[in-house]
């Protein structure tokens, strides 16, 4: 069956209870599909999932939320971990341990914990101590209790950007939406910030979203805000990593990202970026027109494990969360003053 795939984002608040679903030629009112759909807008609304045809009727109109259940997750560690050599040499950036677990023991424990299902490593030569670690673990159901085949390892030959990690999983996703997880971005939290995204997923494309300091932003991928809610927001353009002088916000992408299968067309099309790298931002930007691009203002604390700095300061944060481990905190903290 032939009909127009149209995303509609629809600008409307919570006490709003009509969406307004556009098609070239007609449009008509659908009460309470904001209240279906079971979550505050905005709300981008894929006409392609709720409809047969143009011609729309409520009968037509399903709880189109569960066909975005989010069951598969992309985690990329593939890349070389610079900025943490000679150590990277040897252990891969995502083993770098955080006290008594390395920093992607702690991402997959997130993705667990929002329900994902399957669990896909794009790695590459010199990782495979990810792989052993993860065997041990699925050995042991007091660590964690997963399904036989759940967890697939994809070999990215070179490290050629995050873009082309996430497009190495293509054959693994299929037809559905799904999560991307760096692990260089420990999120502390008693609540899964991947499982807080996916209760506002709404079908666009959405990453997780922060505030950084005006000279940090040629660090990240900027967001231009459209317009915020108390925890969304909505961009209308994103740049990868731009000046203080021309970023639009400071308003930055943090490693969390939930995904519209079609970003893999847009991927193999993809030139080279910043840094000579197939930039995941750059394909972002390109889908704003038909998928839209939606930031999430998640809670907890952000560290950056892909810094020296920020792999300190996330050891020393949860050492002090540590009934058994505060005291050392304290005890050094004390003796410096």
């Amino acid at each position: 069956m032939n009909f127009n795939r149209t995303i509609i984002k629809a600008k409307c608040l919570a006490d709003i209870k009509t969406i307004r679903l556009k098609s070239p030629d007609k449009s008509i009112n659908c009460d309470h599909v904001s209240q279906c759909a079971g979550y505050s807008p905005p709300h981008i609304v894929d006409a392609a999932l709720i409809a047969a045809s143009y011609q729309y009727t409520m009968s037509k109109i399903v709880l189109w939320k569960s066909f975005m259940k989010i069951s598969k997750v992309v985690f990329p560690v593939g890349g070389l971990g610079k900025r943490f050599f000679p150590i990277t040499r040897a252990i891969p950036k995502e083993m770098l341990g955080i006290i008594d677990k390395p920093l992607i023991h702690y991402a997959f424990e997130e993705a667990v914990a929002a329900g994902i299902e399957e669990f896909i490593f794009v790695t590459r030569h010199g990782k495979d101590s990810i792989e052993d670690y993860f065997d041990y673990m699925f050995s042991h159901s007091e660590y964690f209790d997963i399904k036989i085949g759940s967890v697939c390892y994809v070999r990215q030959n070179e490290p050629r950007g995050l873009g082309h990690a996430v497009l190495c999983a293509k054959n693994l996703i299929g037809n559905e939406s799904f999560a991307v997880m760096s692990a260089d971005d420990f999120i502390f939290h008693s609540e899964s910030c991947l499982g807080e995204m996916i209760k506002f997923y709404d079908g666009s494309n959405m990453v997780a979203s922060m505030n950084v300091a005006p000279n940090d932003v040629d660090k990240y991928g900027i967001l231009d805000v459209d317009y915020e809610t108390d925890r969304l927001v909505v961009a209308k353009s994103v740049d990868e990593k731009p000046s203080m002088e021309t970023a639009k916000s400071t308003n930055a992408i943090v490693g969390r990202y939930l995904l519209s299968h079609e970003i893999f067309e847009v991927l193999e099309e993809l030139k080279p970026g910043i840094g000579g790298e197939i930039q995941l931002t750059d394909a972002l930007l390109g889908m704003i027109p038909s998928h839209g691009l939606t930031g999430f203002k998640f809670e907890g604390k952000r560290f950056d494990c892909g810094s020296k700095e920020g792999l300190l300061s996330a050891i020393l944060h949860v050492a002090d969360q540590n009934e058994k481990l505060h005291h050392i905190i304290a005890d050094f903290y004390g003796s410096k003053k």
